[in-house]
């Protein structure tokens, strides 16, 4: 390699150094300097610490170990004797409750004669630790990890996903494997959804009511929820409360009716949606009870934020109730919006009170508001931007919502300085602190949140860690597939899950047909899911839609095959055997489906699948002989595309654009 490693302080354009190094850092570093040579990884890996050391780093390291150990298949003899293979030195303790302007920076720098880490705090060392795992790889004479200097930090300060565990109920086992994920991608907030309509998720000893009514017996206890603190500060994380209100708030109600705008009997409810139920904005009691709760909470969760919701009142049983509407006249209120603006300034004194800077949805954005609160934005990018020249912080969810089932590159591409807010002065600019990935579950459960999740997320991650000119699609999904791998032997389950899942609908039967049809589908787009039917806490999610993953690289992987060919004539005999296997798959599936009172709706599927590709495999044959294709065949075959690529089972056969490619060229 022509640049040596010691050119310090120069760094190298991004796609030189993927095209020199075959790294596969995701996200990828803010500088990278590739070196010569590889450190070589055999059973004598150690790390050893100079300078500043606490038990959270020993900790980690003894993770590093064991995670290095596990890809590796290497069993580590763990002696003290001789070099450290990585050498620590951590010059102080971090915040003692980690802070969004904590320092995450680091330098990493790999010779074949070893590696050293050097780090502010222990949130850096954290996130250099996350690099080194991800440079371990298997060249044809051993492990290694390839020369390197890494020196690395943070866009954005807060990098996040918010996890709702409200709807449909999320276990430890759940949670633990999430932070896991988190810190491999350099994430540093879990922002935990933990009350809406279907479900109270946190025990209350203040209002035990609370989850002994609202929770369907499925909460976390006070001791859990110090323990995930804890497990996520070991990791660097911090754990963001969220207890939605004044709506949202259905499952506070059976417990304490008194709290509800109103009338009862109340029952925690089983659909979903924009639902009525709503606090009592206009009642001093509603305050004395949010006083104690917030304050009780607070205690729990050490993180200097609090959100409180503020999203979606539809305001139904404010106007229905005739106190309230005389309280709104006494105040000189004339809509429900200056009725939440008012108790939206009630409850931010709360949490103030409390030792706490409230976070909100859009909804909350007010001007009476002090400007040390945080707008969270669901709504887009003119919201975020409004927040942050009003003189309020911000964060961005919108672009992000995981559970619209959108492709990696739709999520990648979304920046929180884009759009509107690219026209904001440096001072404004810097009130947006970041931004967090949304997964809400109505239509997901603990056997499937992981690949809701992931990889997608990791594309998210780097667009809030790595510098804002990292935006090459391609070089991001050949990084994704491998980082995907990586999370596995975390112990994340997006991969196995869907085996297991295909597994399920086959029974008896060799699931590969079955696992064939599930790789080239995907669940339909946005919320189109609730129009197809009416979907409760109690509904089963184990049908093929609930297996099929969000974005298919099995489709995506075709397209770039067809479009190479169309563009070069290359690639036929792939393209040509993949279609061979689709077009026999219909005769291999039958019985699976005949079988499987769960996949009796994927016949049509299975179908148009074989169909297209007969039409693909015609077209290709043309295109070969060198020939063009009637015109009334390629019409007819066209208008074949198009009914196939139409909803089926609430999922869409995600093959079919680069099949009508074929058939358009053939013409």
């Amino acid at each position: 390699m022509a640049l040596s490693f010691w050119l310090m302080r120069v760094l190298l354009p991004f796609a030189a150094v993927m095209a020199l190094h075959a790294q596969n850092l995701m996200p990828l570093p803010a500088g990278i300097t590739p070196g010569q040579g590889q450190l070589q990884i055999d059973e004598s890996f150690r790390v050893a610490f100079t300078g500043y050391r606490e038990p959270r780093l020993d900790a980690a390291a003894g993770r590093l170990a064991r995670l290095v150990a596990a890809r590796t298949g290497l069993i580590l003899s763990g002696a003290a004797q001789g070099s450290a293979t990585l050498e620590v030195r951590c010059a102080g303790a971090g915040e003692k409750v980690q802070g969004i302007r904590e320092d995450e920076s680091y330098r990493l720098e790999v010779t074949p004669r070893g590696a050293r880490l050097e780090a502010a705090t222990p949130a850096g060392v954290l996130r250099g630790f996350a690099t080194f795992a991800q440079l371990v790889e298997l060249d044809a004479a051993g492990f290694r990890v390839p020369a390197v200097r890494v020196d690395d930090r943070p866009r954005f300060p807060w990098r996040g996903l918010t996890l709702d565990v409200s709807r449909h109920w999320m276990p430890m086992d759940v949670i633990r494997r999430t932070l896991d994920g988190m810190w491999a991608v350099k994430l540093n907030a879990l922002h935990l959804h933990l009350s809406d309509d279907q479900g109270f998720r946190i025990e209350s000893k203040r209002y035990p009511r609370l989850q002994g009514m609202g929770s369907g017996g499925y909460y976390f206890t006070q001791d859990q929820v110090r323990e995930i603190v804890a497990y996520a500060r070991d990791r660097g994380i911090r754990i963001l409360p969220e207890f939605d209100m004044p709506g949202h708030t259905s499952s506070w109600f059976p417990g304490y009716p008194e709290l509800a705008a109103g009338p009862g009997p109340h029952e925690v409810p089983r659909g979903f949606g924009v639902l009525d139920g709503c606090m009592d904005p206009t009642r001093e009691e509603t305050y004395r009870f949010l006083d104690g709760f917030i304050g009780e909470m607070a205690t729990l969760f050490p993180d200097e934020y609090f959100h409180i919701g503020g999203d979606e009142v539809n305001g139904k049983w404010w106007n229905a109730n005739p106190r309230i509407q005389e309280f709104k006249r006494a105040h000189g209120m004339k809509t429900n919006e200056d009725l939440q603006a008012y108790f939206t300034k009630r409850v931010q004194g709360i949490v103030a009170k409390h030792g706490k800077k409230m976070v909100g949805w859009d909804e909350i954005m007010h001007p009476d508001l002090p400007r040390g609160i945080v707008v969270h934005s669901w709504r887009g990018a003119n919201s975020l931007a409004q927040a942050a020249a009003d003189g309020f912080s911000a964060i961005l969810s919108n672009g992000w919502y995981l559970d619209l089932m959108q492709h990696t590159d739709q999520h990648y591409l979304v920046d929180p300085l884009a759009g509107a807010a690219a026209s904001l002065t440096p001072e404004q600019k810097s009130r947006i602190l970041g931004g967090e990935a949304c997964e809400w579950a109505e239509l997901i459960t603990a056997e499937n949140v992981d690949a809701r999740i992931w990889p997608r997320t990791a594309a998210i991650a780097e667009r809030l860690w790595s510098p804002a000119d990292v935006r090459d699609v391609d070089s991001m999904y050949r990084r994704l597939a491998v980082v995907s791998s990586e999370l596995e032997w975390l112990g994340l389950e997006h991969a196995s899950s869907f085996h297991l899942m295909v597994m399920r609908l086959a029974g008896t039967h060799d699931p590969a047909p079955l696992a064939l049809l599930a790789n080239v589908v995907e669940p339909v787009k946005e919320y189109q899911r609730h129009n197809s039917r009416k979907y409760t806490t109690t509904t089963p999610l184990n049908r093929l839609v609930d297996v099929a993953r969000p974005e298919s690289a099995v489709a995506r992987d075709f397209a770039k095959l067809v479009d190479g060919y169309i563009a070069s004539r290359t690639g036929a005999g792939e393209i040509r055997s993949r279609l061979t296997a689709w077009r026999a798959n219909a005769a291999r599936l039958a019985p699976v489906l005949r079988d499987s009172a769960l996949l009796a709706e994927a016949a049509p599927l299975s179908q148009d699948l074989a169909a297209l590709a007969a039409a693909g495999l015609q077209a290709l044959t043309t295109l070969e002989a060198g020939n063009h294709a009637p015109a009334g065949w390629v019409d007819q075959q066209l208008a074949l595309a198009k009914g196939a690529a139409q909803p089926r089972a609430e999922l869409l056969l995600s093959v079919v654009p680069p099949v009508r490619k074929l058939i358009e060229a053939a013409r």
